[in-house]
């Protein structure tokens, strides 16, 4: 097993865990945006088990256009669909889902149609390489414009915290900050690991381009992890009905005489 693989599995293991923590809370509360996040994880972890079958067999027509559809193009939309739901409310939210849901469709019935140039291999290939023009402009769209989004609402989150206002854009999206320093680190951590995740460029003339797609899904899965497990549970929704808030009255009550 090379290090790449190793790594490539590891990532794997790490989606799943976040996909399912997410998943969870949409069944247990019913958010939107844990949903979008559940299907992010989902897709995330479609591509780092395409670049694992990959590094630990070969690269193939089959399993560069999974990676590529679900990693390079897919994936990051619906991560970011869940930072606009927090910060801009369901309307909004709703709206954009509709969209992405066309994109992905037409992304993947592109990726997976378009006549592609051999590949190698024992090398990880280069979209610019293999493919026309179409499938790398939505690739560019689908990874540039998300990020932005990721990394600018992450920001515009933790600054809102310490000036002690609610983290949204719009009075439906509003909440109330129960634990402010929990929520700025969390931010600041999701924002990190959306800047590991588009670093892989950078990296590549360092490591080589197999590790450095390697090391940065990995490691900016796991920040963006980190920062979801931090800033969980520090914001409570404005819309709660009042008997929910009188459930946790009576709930703390109750523990405070225990």
């Amino acid at each position: 097993m090379t290090l790449n693989t190793a790594l490539a599995a590891a990532t794997v293991l790490v989606a799943l865990a976040f996909g399912l923590s997410t998943a969870d809370r949409w069944a247990r509360r019913r958010r939107r945006h844990d949903l979008a996040w559940t299907i992010a994880m989902g897709l995330f972890a479609v591509a780092a088990m395409s670049l694992w079958w990959a590094e630990a067999r070969g690269w193939s027509s089959a399993s560069f256009r999974m990676f590529f559809a679900f990693g390079a193009v897919i994936n990051v939309p619906w991560l970011a669909l869940g930072t606009i739901y927090l910060l801009a409310g369901t309307r909004i939210g709703d709206a954009t889902a509709r969209v992405l849901l066309v994109f992905s469709g037409f992304t993947l019935g592109v990726v997976m149609v378009t006549p592609m140039s051999p590949v190698t291999p024992d090398e990880l290939p280069k979209g610019s390489d293999v493919f026309t023009v179409l499938p790398r402009v939505l690739a560019a769209v689908g990874s540039a414009v998300p990020a932005i989004i990721i990394f600018t609402g992450a920001a515009y989150s933790a600054v809102q915290v310490l000036r002690r206002r609610s983290p949204s854009v719009t009075p439906s999206a509003r909440r109330v900050v129960s634990a402010p320093g929990r929520l700025a680190l969390g931010n600041i951590l999701i924002a990190l690991g959306a800047i590991i995740l588009s670093a892989s460029g950078t990296l590549a003339g360092r490591l080589g381009e197999d590790t450095a797609f390697a090391v940065t899904l990995f490691v900016g899965i796991c920040v963006l992890f980190a920062g979801f497990l931090v800033a969980s549970g520090s914001t409570v929704a404005t819309r709660q009905s009042r008997a929910d808030v009188r459930e946790l009255i009576d709930d703390a009550s109750l523990q405070r005489v225990a």
